[in-house]
């Protein structure tokens, strides 16, 4: 399986198991048809938003889109052991990424939040494209400084800070100026 690729492959491969059109996936999403096409052909690089309201529809975990095996024990990721990058966007670009996301709990089955480190590069972008998605979020900054909008409130987190919310709240994280930031995030998005 092509890596720049894989999700949308699983994307295609699911909602054709599932007997669903393009169409009827858009409907059920609450999305374009033409962003799923792209999502599909890997043409772009999906946001996690619009990756959960598929995954809900479709009846998986968002995890699936990322995981090849699955282990029911426990799952071990060393520091040094080459993760799995996955790459979300909220850009038409399929070759520029806002966030680099690296699974903590790649091919553990069953689970139902999804740890991630994330490399955050900084954006040229000014006015940030808000979303939102059921489910809970948990961030701790490891490195840099990072910004979250928040329904109408900006929130400046440095190294060693957290914030925890409901990600039913329309919001956004990116690099606060220049520099890129480092995050654990928890993603909890209800099956």
């Amino acid at each position: 399986m092509e890596d720049k690729n894989r999700i949308g492959i699983k994307v295609k491969n699911m909602r054709e198991t599932r007997n669903l059109s393009l169409e009827e996936l858009a409907e059920r999403a609450h999305l374009k048809v033409e962003g799923i096409q792209k999502i599909e052909k890997g043409e772009m690089i999906p946001g996690l938003t619009p990756l959960i309201k598929i995954a809900r529809v479709l009846g998986v975990r968002l995890g699936t889109f990322l995981d090849d095996q699955q282990n029911i024990g426990p799952v071990i990721t060393g520091k040094d052991e080459k993760k799995s990058i996955t790459r979300f966007s909220d850009r038409d670009n399929p070759d520029h990424a806002d966030l680099n996301f690296y699974s903590l709990a790649l091919n553990k089955s069953g689970r139902h939040m999804e740890p991630f480190m994330i490399d955050i590069f900084p954006s040229s972008e000014e006015d940030y494209k808000l979303s939102s998605h059921e489910g809970e979020e948990f961030i701790y900054v490891v490195q840099g400084e990072v910004e979250i909008l928040y329904g109408k409130d900006t929130y400046i987190l440095t190294e060693g800070m957290s914030i925890y919310y409901d990600s039913i709240v329309e919001h956004h994280v990116h690099a606060h100026g220049s520099e890129s930031a480092k995050i654990l995030a928890v993603v909890y998005a209800p099956f």
